[in-house]
Order: C-alpha cells, then sequence, then structure tokens
C-alpha cells in the first residue's frame, strides 16, 4: 500500500528533535537575538535570515526583503512603508458598483463575496485603478501558504522519516507522542490555512453549485476527522480498519500536504490572474500623472491629470508625455505613438493635428488644447475595452461548462463506489485502503483546470492584443476570428492611404480646365467626402478662386450636385449621369482617357452643366506600404480577399491585379455591404469586414466579425469585435494570428484537462492494484491536482509571449 499510514498503538523511542522559532518583527539586531526569519515592511512575508536575500539600511537599522522588487520599492521611499501609509485601505468602491466573478463572467452581484460556483473572491466591475495594491486575497493566500509549509514539513519528516532513513526521529519520541505531534503540527494547517476552502465547500452546497472545493472539503475533512477519532477513540473502529497488528491509521499528514498544495495552486492561479491584468495596468501606467496648463493670464500650473478640463491649453515639452486628448494649436514636434498603435515610426505634428493622450512628444515644444479628457480619452477607452474583454466569455467555454456542471457529483459517485468496492474486495485493512482511495478520487479530480482552460486563455490574449494595437471587444469575437475565411476590405483608407490627391481635370471640347476644376471644386466644398476634400485642396494649390455653392446636395454613392454662379452643376460617377438621364456621351478620346486613367486604379468623375458633361476630374489615392505585404500574409493565413469599393469596375479592377486581391465588388453603395455579407454567409462562408466608416456600421454588425480602422467613427468601433488602433490591414493580420493562437491554446487546455481528469480518477481509485499493485497517496493527488492546474496557467501565459 503506496500511502502513509501509522498505526495508533505502537511505541517506538527517538531523540528529541531541535526547534527553530520565528520572529514577526521589522528590524532589530537579529544575529544576537537569535531570529531566523524577520518580516518584509513592504509586502508582509517571512525572510529567512543568511539565505542571500537584499537588505537595506536606513536610520542605523537593517531591513530585509524577500524580492529585489520589495526592496526597491522601500528604498525609494522608506517612510512610506515605516508609517503604514501602504496599507491603507483602498477607498470604498462607489456606489451602485458591481463584482462579478473572473472565472464566472455570467455571476453579478451587488456586494463582494465568493463565486458561488468555484468559490473565487468576486471582483468589482469597472476599470481598476491604477494605483490599487496587491490582490488582498493572494496576499492572504501567500500568508497562509507560508504558514502552512512551515508546519507541514516538519510534519511531513516525522510521519515519511521511517522511509528515508529518519526512523530513528519517531522511535526517540515514541509512536503514541509522534501521533499527538502530528495532530497538533496538522490541526492548524487543516482548521485555518484551510479554512477558507471549507467555507466554500460548504456555501457551494448550500448554493447548489459543486465546484472543486466541495471536493477538498470533503477529501480532507474526512482524513483529518477519521485521523482524529483514530487517535482519540481507536475502539471506535471494526477490524475492516485495523491492520494485522489491530492499529487503525491516521492521515494527519495528507490533510495538511493537500491544504498546503491546494494553497499553492491557488496562490500561483491568482498570481497567474495578476500577470493577465498587467497589461491593464501597463496602459494605466502609460497615462501621464500631471498636466502643465497655461493659465489666462499666460501662467503656467502645474496641476493632477483629473483636473484638467476641455478647454485647457495645455503645453507639452521635450520628452513629456502628452496628458490629454487633443488639438496642435502651436508648435511643431515629432509623437511616438508606438504606445498606443505599435507603429515604432514618430509621427510628425504641427498646429491642426490631433494628438493623442499617453503618446511620448519629441525634441519639440507643442501647445494643445484638450478636446477629450478622462474617461473619454483613447487611452480610457482602449482599457475600458481591454477589461470588458477580459471579462467576456467564449462560446467554447460552454464545453467546459457542460462537463464541469456533471463533474463533481460524477466524481463524489465514483469516490463512494471506489470505498465500497475496496471493502468489498480489497485485502486488509480494506476499509482503511477504501478510505485512502475515496480521499485520493475526490482530491485528484480538478474541475479548476477545466474552469481555468478558458478564461485564462481570454484574459492574456486581450491584454497581449492591446500591446499590439488590436482592441478585442469580447471573447466571442476571438474564436469566430480563428473561424474566418473571407474578408471584405473597402478600398479607401484601408488599402489606401486615405488621403486622395487630385492628380489630372480633363476639359471636354469648349471648356476651360480652370472653370472645370473652379466648379467642381466650388460645388465640393460643401462635403467632407475625402475625394471631395483631394478636389478642393487641388484647386487650392492651383490657386483657383472658389465661388459659393446653393442648393447643395449629397447622392450617396454616386455624387453632388448644387448651383453654382446661378449654373446647375453636379459632379459624380456613371451612376449619377444615369439618375440624371444623361448617357454619357463624349468623344471617344475623352472617354479612352478616362478609361485609362482608371486603368491606373484612378477615380474619376464626371463634372456636369446643365446636361452637359463638361469635363473630367482625376483622383488618385495611394496605396499603403504595408498594404502588399498585408495582404500576402492574410492569404497565408488561409483568407479570401475581397475588395469591395464605390469605384467602377475598371478601377477596382486596376488595384485589385496590382494587389492581388482575389475578387473585386464595385460600384457598390455604403447600403450594399450589408447585402454582399448576407450573401457569402447564404453560400457557407465566414465573413470579416472591414471598415471605418459611420455608413460601414450595418456591414460590420452583419458580418460575422466586425473590425473597425481605429481612424474611423465612433460608431463603426462601437459595432465591431475588433478595433484596430492603428487603421492599416498590419492588425487584421495581428489580429487573425492571435485568434488563431488563442483557439489553439484553448483547446490545448481544454484537452489536457479533460485527458488528465479521465485518467486521473481511476488510477486514484485504484483500477492499477489488481495489476501492478498501485495505490496512489492523497497526498500525490493533492500534487497532481495542483500541477494540472500549474500546467494550464503555464499554457495560457504563453500567450503573453507569442509573436503576432
Amino acid at each position: 500500500m503506496n500511502t502513509s499510514e501509522r498505526s495508533t498503538g505502537h511505541d517506538h523511542h527517538h531523540p528529541q528533535p531541535g526547534h527553530s522559532h520565528t520572529v514577526h518583527g521589522l528590524h532589530h539586531d537579529h544575529e544576537a537575538a537569535g531570529v531566523t526569519t524577520v518580516k518584509d515592511p513592504v509586502c508582509g512575508m517571512s525572510v529567512a535570515l543568511g539565505t542571500g536575500k537584499p537588505s537595506f539600511e536606513h536610520d542605523r537599522k537593517t531591513w530585509h526583503f524577500c524580492s529585489q522588487k520589495c526592496h526597491d520599492k522601500f528604498a525609494a521611499d522608506p517612510a512610506h512603508y515605516l508609517t503604514g501609509t501602504h496599507k491603507k485601505q483602498a477607498p470604498p468602491a462607489p456606489a451602485g458598483t458591481q463584482y462579478t466573478c473572473p472565472m464566472h463572467p455570467e455571476i453579478v452581484r451587488d456586494a463582494p463575496g465568493d463565486c458561488p460556483k468555484c468559490g473565487m473572491a468576486l471582483e468589482a466591475m469597472g476599470v481598476p485603478a491604477g494605483d490599487e495594491g496587491p490582490n488582498p486575497e493572494l496576499v492572504d493566500f501567500r500568508h497562509r501558504f507560508s504558514f502552512g509549509a512551515v508546519l507541514t514539513l516538519p510534519l511531513l519528516v516525522l510521519t515519511m522519516g521511517p522511509f528515508v532513513g529518519l526512523g530513528f526521529l519517531r522511535d526517540a519520541l515514541g509512536e503514541r507522542t509522534a501521533l499527538w505531534i502530528e495532530l497538533v503540527l496538522a490541526t492548524p494547517v487543516v482548521l485555518w490555512a484551510g479554512w477558507p476552502f471549507f467555507v466554500r465547500g460548504v456555501k457551494s452546497v448550500v448554493n447548489r453549485s459543486l465546484n472543486m472545493f466541495t471536493l477538498i472539503g470533503l477529501g480532507v475533512g474526512s482524513a483529518y476527522l477519521f485521523s482524529v477519532v483514530a487517535l482519540l477513540a481507536p475502539g471506535l473502529f471494526p477490524d475492516g480498519f485495523r491492520d494485522a497488528q489491530g492499529h487503525v491509521g491516521v492521515y494527519f499528514e495528507a490533510g495538511a500536504v493537500i491544504i498546503v498544495l491546494v494553497l499553492l495552486g491557488q496562490v500561483m492561479e491568482l498570481g497567474a490572474r495578476e500577470r493577465t491584468g498587467s497589461a491593464i495596468r501597463a496602459l494605466l501606467d502609460l497615462a501621464a500623472k500631471t498636466a502643465r496648463v497655461i493659465r489666462a493670464d499666460g501662467r503656467e500650473e502645474e496641476i493632477p491629470l483629473e483636473e484638467v478640463v476641455v478647454g485647457d491649453h495645455v503645453r507639452v515639452r521635450p520628452g513629456d508625455k502628452v496628458p490629454v486628448d487633443g488639438l496642435v494649436i502651436e508648435g511643431r514636434s515629432s509623437i511616438d505613438e508606438s504606445m498606443i498603435s505599435g507603429e515604432p515610426v514618430p509621427v510628425e505634428k504641427v498646429a491642426g493635428d490631433a494628438v493623442t493622450g499617453a503618446t511620448i512628444n519629441g525634441t519639440g515644444s507643442l501647445i494643445v488644447e484638450a478636446k477629450r479628457v478622462g474617461g473619454d480619452t483613447v487611452l480610457s477607452q482602449i482599457v475600458d475595452m481591454v477589461a470588458n474583454a477580459q471579462r467576456s466569455r467564449a462560446p467554447i467555454q460552454k464545453l467546459a461548462d457542460s462537463v464541469a456542471g456533471k463533474f463533481v457529483p460524477a466524481v463524489i459517485a465514483i469516490a463512494i463506489l471506489a470505498f465500497i468496492a475496496w471493502a468489498i474486495w480489497g485485502p486488509a485493512p480494506a476499509l482503511s485502503y477504501g478510505l485512502v482511495a475515496a480521499v485520493a478520487v475526490l482530491i485528484i479530480a480538478c474541475p479548476c483546470a477545466l474552469g481555468l482552460a478558458t478564461p485564462m486563455s481570454i484574459m492574456t490574449a486581450t491584454g497581449r492584443g492591446a500591446q499590439a494595437g488590436v482592441l478585442i471587444k469580447n471573447a466571442e469575437a476571438l474564436e469566430r476570428f480563428a473561424k474566418v475565411d473571407t474578408l471584405i476590405v473597402d478600398k479607401t483608407g484601408t488599402l489606401t492611404v486615405g488621403k486622395p490627391k487630385l492628380v489630372a481635370v480633363l476639359p471636354a471640347a469648349g471648356h476651360e480646365e480652370a472653370e472645370v476644376l473652379r466648379l467642381a471644386a466650388s460645388l465640393e466644398r460643401g462635403s467632407e467626402h475625402p475625394l471631395a476634400e483631394a478636389i478642393v485642396s487641388g484647386a487650392e494649390e492651383r490657386g483657383v478662386e472658389l465661388a459659393n455653392a446653393d442648393e447643395f446636395e449629397a447622392i450617396t454613392g454616386k455624387g453632388v450636385k448644387g448651383v453654382v454662379d446661378g449654373q446647375a452643376v453636379a459632379l459624380g460617377n456613371a451612376a449619377l449621369l444615369s439618375e440624371l438621364g444623361l448617357d454619357g456621351g463624349a468623344s471617344s478620346a475623352f472617354v479612352e482617357a478616362a478609361n485609362a486613367r482608371r486603368d491606373e486604379g484612378e477615380t474619376v468623375m464626371f463634372v456636369l452643366i446643365g446636361s452637359e458633361i463638361a469635363g473630367l476630374v482625376s483622383v488618385a489615392d495611394p496605396v499603403k506600404a504595408t498594404t502588399l505585404e498585408a495582404l500576402k500574409a492574410l492569404h497565408a493565413e488561409g483568407l479570401k480577399i475581397i475588395m469591395a469599393t464605390g469605384d467602377n469596375e475598371r478601377t477596382a479592377r486596376a488595384v485589385a491585379g496590382r494587389l492581388g486581391i482575389d475578387e473585386i465588388r464595385a460600384d457598390v453603395l455604403p447600403a450594399d455591404k450589408a447585402r454582399i455579407i448576407k450573401e457569402l454567409q447564404a453560400q457557407g462562408c465566414k465573413v470579416a469586414m472591414a471598415g471605418d466608416g459611420v455608413n460601414d456600421a450595418p456591414a460590420l454588425a452583419q458580418a460575422d466579425v466586425g473590425i473597425a480602422m481605429g481612424t474611423g467613427a465612433d460608431v463603426a468601433i462601437e459595432s465591431a469585435g475588433f478595433t484596430l488602433v492603428k487603421g492599416d490591414l498590419n492588425g487584421i493580420v495581428r489580429a487573425r494570428r492571435l485568434a488563431r493562437a488563442t483557439m489553439r491554446n484553448i483547446r490545448q487546455n481544454l484537452f489536457f484537462a479533460l485527458v488528465y481528469n479521465a485518467a486521473g480518477v481511476p488510477v486514484a481509485a485504484g483500477i492499477l492494484y489488481p495489476f501492478l499493485g498501485i495505490l496512489i497517496s492523497p497526498i500525490f493527488a493533492a500534487a497532481a491536482m495542483s500541477l494540472s492546474s500549474i500546467s494550464v496557467i503555464s499554457n495560457a501565459l504563453r500567450l503573453r509571449r507569442i509573436s503576432i
């Protein structure tokens, strides 16, 4: 029987073991006092002296630390820790705050407490404060683990000593005394260090939502209570519990070791969750803490960031962080936007350009007018999106939930059956064998590994995405994007720079180039379309004097019309000509010239005076430098690329041909994009749509996955599952790679958790005993259970380091 079992009747003699002690003082002359451990003034952990841990001299006293991190914090501000300032409680959550479980976000409560499903402490919903201290639950569990480990180590030496050549200790004490020492050592470990597990286990029964703490409570409670009764009243037990010498075995060390190992697993799990939250904290740390505001009298004043209001003028000195989202009104500089967009090349900023809070100013000085402050800034919205995504659930989680919902009752049933089977067919002492098998089954089963498989991966992935400029709205978007096979992209602003330039004006016979341009630009002054801006800018650069346009009307997807200098003027594509009842008739040379420009990928628009075509204006939008490489990467990711554009088919084919795009949809009106997506979905395609305008919102909502280019409209971002801070295709590549890596990671976690439990439970029940004589101890069952959780956590944390 491969388990540690001591009987209650032997009497051996051992030499008296030595003693060590722990002093929880903060300083003093430790060596003189004989102190072996002291308390870290920063985190409160016990620090063993003489182990090479960092120390710091302050006020003629030596302070010792568990890590270099604590040492550096203390060295930076000793008074902060010596006065107890760091222990001040965080301000209470605002009224109306709701609390949720990070592993089961569907659980929402109006007050803090424990999750009824997994027992984990509920967390306040919303974005965490940037200066929050360590997780109180993590600190508490660390203390409980340290306390439990200190008492469990001598307990293990006492019980396992005979197996490793230390039997003389038990012989010197005598068996009865050794058993009482075991009780004294194990009791505080089980009843204090492990108390939260019993509380959560009872709550799980009351809430009828059985979980891992149900199993731990049953397993440890059974082993401990059995051992106490065996020690105090061994005569109560029938012969089935007695060995050949008539003694009843005890399992104090099993209960203590299980508690310590489960605490270790909880500490590692909570620590891993802290690390997954590091992405949010890193984003929060990007924000400037103060702003240098220029008052009306010209005086400059440094104030906390929270006091800046919209309309304030803020000076940004060289090397400073831009404190708020705003508009440059004076100065010139380069801004490093890599922390927001992921792009390493600084961006030149001059008066009139927008700047984003948390970016870093280069060598120039800027004066910025605050446009968005507080929770309205881009950084705040990014943090909020990441926090919400980390609490969301992927559809694949339903599999884990389905299994976990039936898992705990099944394990309890198997434990009971194992006990009965051993009691009937097991060798003597059959009932003791049955107890060991039942406890091992309860302990080795690990629903927590199943529960962690998806949330840990999602939390890590959303943080990794934020670092790469890919903001994920929820876990469902990640799962869906991994399955997408078709990507629809707009041309303007997605494949191209989005800043078209006027490249040619072709007047018809009997018309002057300057007059054609003047009429077109005067009309377009009333439009906000990028092509309109290109025509107006081109006219201004050529020194053309513009007139006012009356009765301006935009015809969606076709063009504009109005009255300039008393003449009816229209500007648009062939669809506009059809709407106005014109056949587009012009000289063949004129048509050939237009087609030649379309073949170069230029957008050509007709200029009409009355019912006569007066000329053409041609606008070109340069393809982004990153587009070709990104399209190749997307093809490598297994995506079919479809370009949907309002351009005519000739222009669209010219662009698509140069870029290797699979299909085009030309002459597309904004309303047509949603229809195209529906048609593709009806054919069985999984469609992602990338867009940036208000008119893209319906298509983004219709798509299986909507991707909003971060340079676009707020309503587009709201309709999308992904938002790319930097609006180019490389962001889509990163999002796709992240989605596929995340789903692969989740499947690995689920596979391991399911296989582990499917194999571990039968082995713990004793299925190998008839063939190999192996019955695992509850201690090894606890170690295996902890390792299963640790393996899932470690695998999920790999996502922090993936290259996307």
